[in-house]
């Protein structure tokens, strides 16, 4: 079953499960993948989750944690408003995706590719109510991203995080975006290291490539730990 509402600008999708106590999955997207993600999950038989999808996005604004340049000529800059986003999904888009559940989800997971994977990695700085996160193709290239990791503790350290990216996406002349593996390997260790359940997944391809395979992939991984 799937419920639509909007709010702040955002349209929401809730796909239910109704089993009492499925975890719940927060996807922020580009688009509307959301459909397909959870269309994938029914067919091949995932365990029962609900998952809730979130779009229209101002994505330079909503997933960015801070201000920083563009990361390609003639590009939009990043204008950090991830903590203001962050507050409405928080405060309002939770409670209202999931007042008609049959029950309180038995945990809650953020997940997203891009810069949504980077949203919900610096997510778990901000708010405790996610305990685990898929952070697909995610920007870890944004700059001072890593040292932040290395320098802050989470409101509550994951029990599972998965990254992953594709073969290619380091094989750029960006001198930003270059850094992306060296930099997702970095962070993977860094949580390996404190006890966290977490794998990084190399993938063939750029990062503009099989972006819903790779991400039913991390969604698969979260509710199978």
């Amino acid at each position: 079953m799937r419920r639509t509402f909007a709010i702040g600008g955002k349209t929401v999708f809730v796909f239910h499960s109704n089993r009492p106590g499925s975890p719940v999955i927060y996807l922020n997207t580009y688009s509307d993948e959301g459909q397909q993600v959870f269309e994938t999950a029914q067919v091949v038989g995932w365990p029962p989750f609900t998952l809730v999808s979130t779009c229209n996005l101002d994505w330079n604004r909503d997933m960015a944690p801070w201000d920083s340049p563009a990361a390609f000529k003639k590009r939009e800059p990043f204008t950090g408003g991830a903590d203001d986003y962050l507050r409405l999904l928080v405060e309002e888009i939770i409670p209202r995706a999931e007042k008609e559940l049959p029950g309180p989800p038995a945990w809650r997971g953020i997940a997203g590719y891009s810069l949504a994977g980077l949203f919900a990695l610096y997510s778990i700085y901000q708010t405790d109510v996610f305990s685990r996160v898929g952070c697909m193709s995610g920007s870890l290239w944004f700059p001072g991203f890593k040292e932040y990791v290395l320098s802050h503790e989470p409101k509550r350290w994951p029990d599972c995080i998965y990254f992953s990216l594709g073969d290619k996406e380091a094989k750029t002349r960006n001198p930003v975006l270059k850094t992306v593996q060296e930099k997702t390997e970095e962070i993977q260790t860094f949580y390996q290291n404190k006890g966290i359940d977490t794998v990084f997944r190399l993938n063939p391809g750029n990062h503009f490539v099989q972006g819903i395979e790779r991400t039913v992939a991390g969604i698969h991984w979260l509710l199978s730990r």
